[in-house]
């Protein structure tokens, strides 16, 4: 079983900057956004920084009376255009951005892209206007090399403000108490498995810290009838209708235990605090269903009292 949390928004928020990454798919946007929720419902100045130009993340956090927070879009030509300008290339990031030759330069540059990002995050964090910036980061295949572009610079510059920026970025995702990243899984076999995989990633390549392991879409609804229980529910029921509801239940339990297995293989290869985030029966989320999965997650853990 994986650790206890006495208090996930205590956890989650010990850092001023939480990366929340996972595989294309599992939900990390929905996570993003019950996330951010559920602290600036406990009191927090939330950011929330979108990276992948998705614009339906605003329409997951509108604005709350009484609780602060933002969500701003950041890309990387952006990020390098106003990074271009604070260094005194003002009318030429302009032209190269208008022109298209600025999303040129990451590739002429590998890792220049991710590190002018990683440290527009690390000025929203040195800022002092929010207790917690919440970063919807890449998918897991891109969250390591976006999280090691860091490094890469800071050993091939020798000086320099890209130097300079580099080892400010590297210094902000070694430290515990700045920063950290969440890993999104669905309770599936793959996403697990490269959950596990990028886990290792991270510690080895970046050492950054691990919060803990949010699991999205979980079933964990009313526990299911017994064939006693369930013949007698079925009772006076057509038979079409009665063969519906069997074939219904079999897929639930089926799916429960295929969930259970994959939640058992996670714990077993990451020994990391575990939130779930249950699946709700709609066939696509609203900013209410947000705010009622942010809900549950501060009610959950109201016993042991808002960080």
């Amino acid at each position: 079983m994986p650790p206890k949390i006495e208090n996930p928004l205590r956890s989650l928020t010990a850092s001023g900057v939480v990366v929340v990454a996972g595989k294309g798919g599992v939900g990390k946007s929905t996570v993003t956004a019950v996330l951010a929720r559920a602290a600036a419902r406990s009191g927090k100045r939330v950011l929330v920084v979108e990276l992948d130009g998705k614009p339906a993340i605003d329409d997951l956090l509108p604005a709350r009376e009484g609780e602060s927070l933002e969500v701003v879009h950041l890309s990387a030509p952006d990020a390098l255009e106003e990074y271009l300008n604070d260094h005194g290339f003002k009318r030429i990031a302009k032209r190269l951005n208008r022109t298209g030759v600025i999303d040129m330069i990451g590739t002429a540059a590998p890792g220049i892209d991710d590190i002018v990002v990683l440290g527009k995050i690390k000025q929203f964090e040195r800022s002092g206007d929010y207790d917690l910036v919440v970063v919807d980061g890449p998918a897991a295949g891109h969250a390591v090399t976006f999280l090691t572009s860091a490094r890469g610079l800071a050993d091939a510059v020798r000086g320099g403000p890209i130097k300079q920026q580099a080892d400010d970025v590297l210094e902000l995702l070694a430290d515990a108490d700045r920063c950290q990243a969440v890993l999104v899984a669905l309770p599936e076999t793959t996403p697990v498995n490269e959950t596990i995989e990028t886990a290792f990633a991270l510690e080895d390549d970046v050492g950054i810290r691990l919060g803990p392991i949010v699991v999205n879409g979980v079933d964990d609804g009313a526990a299911l009838p017994d064939e006693e229980a369930e013949a007698a529910a079925l009772d006076g029921l057509d038979d079409d209708m009665v063969r519906a509801l069997v074939a219904a239940a079999g897929y639930r339990r089926s799916r429960r235990a295929m969930e259970a297995e994959a939640l058992d293989r996670l714990a077993a290869g990451l020994p990391l605090a575990r939130i779930t985030v249950p699946a709700l029966p709609v066939a696509g989320l609203s900013a209410s269903d947000i705010d009622l999965l942010a809900d549950r997650l501060l009610d959950e853990y109201a016993e042991d009292g808002a960080s």
